[in-house]
């Protein structure tokens, strides 16, 4: 299996899945190590205070269980820093690796998901990672397509967002819409003022009350919706990224359209650009009096041009699909049978993605702009 490494001069590299600890505890492997997730986090520089508590407090933020918007697994996401930081926890500039166990881990569940192997879920990557892997292709709670590999990404991301906080660089992400229902656009002031205010990260905390009591009812259903995030980067220097194939947006839409449940990207006014004319849609240049530097006097390109950053806000939304996995008979196929079946599925799940991905998108984010800046630095680029 490829595919498994992000970045260049900061990379990451994830290894892990749901279940497949479950298959391990006949091996002698002690409890708190069943399963898991490992990441190791290339390119750090020396200096940077990592601790489990850093990377805890974002994981917390993507951590099921905690809402009524949320699937009943109960993890803890407690993450253990295994190299890379020295006694006073400052990184060595090393590999720091991470490691994040499961311990929802049930026999009861196992055996549930064994019950479906043989079914293609709809929506999902069963048919497609059977027809990659055959009969090997890992069934137990989905394997590496599972929503539980973005906490390895958000521990990668946690360490990234340590090394951009003392150059001033901040990243937040919200829901700003869900099953139709749009929040107001807002300042990056006014997303900060309210962020995480509400289950849902809707810093428009009137349609946040819309959204989450149309997502219960969904959930009532045993339907689940998807909606839209919107990530905003402040402080972003001009000059990052390259001129053709690796496009600041190439970059960051790389890494967004890699989170499992991301179907669409684009950037400031995005889609919203084919409506316009060149006057309408050109930000327009001028010298800021106070900083004697050249800004633009709005944002729709989203924060960067030619593929460049071109100091602004960089403002990026993604579509992010319903969960597949739905409290509903559906139609499908048995793949060892060949027949066509109909089934309805009883493993846990969540109702929306969005009250949880949010984190998995700042991290996605926070790591490509810290490969581009170490990228414009490896190359002499002054910023």
């Amino acid at each position: 299996m490829l595919g498994n490494s992000f970045g260049r001069f900061f990379r990451i590299t994830t290894s892990g899945e749901s279940y497949s600890g479950a298959f391990r505890k006949e091996l002698g492997i002690y409890n708190e190590l069943f399963g898991g997730l490992v990441v190791i986090v290339d390119g750090v520089p020396p200096g940077i205070k990592i601790t489990s508590e850093i990377i805890e407090k974002e994981l917390d933020k993507r951590r099921p269980g905690q809402s009524k918007l949320d699937t009943p697994r109960s993890e803890t996401d407690k993450a253990y820093v295994l190299s890379g930081v020295m006694e006073n926890q400052l990184t060595t500039g090393a590999p720091v690796a991470i490691y994040i166990p499961n311990r929802d881990i049930t026999d009861a569940q196992l055996e549930k998901h064994r019950s479906f192997k043989s079914t293609v879920r709809p929506g999902q990557a069963a048919f497609t990672y059977n027809a990659k892997y055959g009969e090997y292709a890992d069934w137990a709670g989905a394997g590496r397509a599972s929503g539980r590999e973005t906490a390895a990404r958000v521990a990668g991301g946690a360490v990234a967002k340590a090394i951009l906080e003392p150059m001033g660089i901040e990243v937040i992400a919200y829901a700003a819409e869900s099953h139709g229902i749009k929040a107001k656009q807002l300042t990056f002031e006014e997303a900060k003022a309210n962020y995480r205010k509400n289950e849902i990260n809707c810093p428009d905390l009137d349609a946040g009350k819309l959204m989450i009591e149309d997502l219960l009812k969904v959930k009532s259903t045993g339907d689940t919706c998807g909606g839209v995030i919107e990530i905003v980067a402040k402080g972003v220097p001009a000059g990052l990224g390259e001129p053709v194939f690796d496009k600041l947006e190439a970059l960051l839409a790389h890494g967004l359209m890699s989170i499992g449940a991301v179907k669409g990207v684009e950037f400031g006014e995005g889609f919203g650009l084919t409506k316009m004319t060149g006057s309408e849609s050109n930000d327009l240049p001028f010298i800021d009096e106070v900083s004697g530097k050249i800004k633009y006097s709005s944002n729709r390109a989203g924060g960067m041009l030619g593929g460049i950053s071109n100091g602004e806000e960089i403002r990026i939304r993604v579509a992010v699909k319903p969960t597949p996995t739905i409290a509903k008979t559906q139609k499908t196929v048995d793949i060892d049978k060949m027949e066509n079946i109909e089934v309805k599925y009883t493993t846990r799940n969540d109702p929306s993605i969005i009250p949880r991905v949010y984190p998995v998108c700042e991290a996605m984010v926070s790591m490509v702009l810290v490969d581009a800046l170490q990228m414009a630095r490896g190359f002499g680029q002054k910023l």
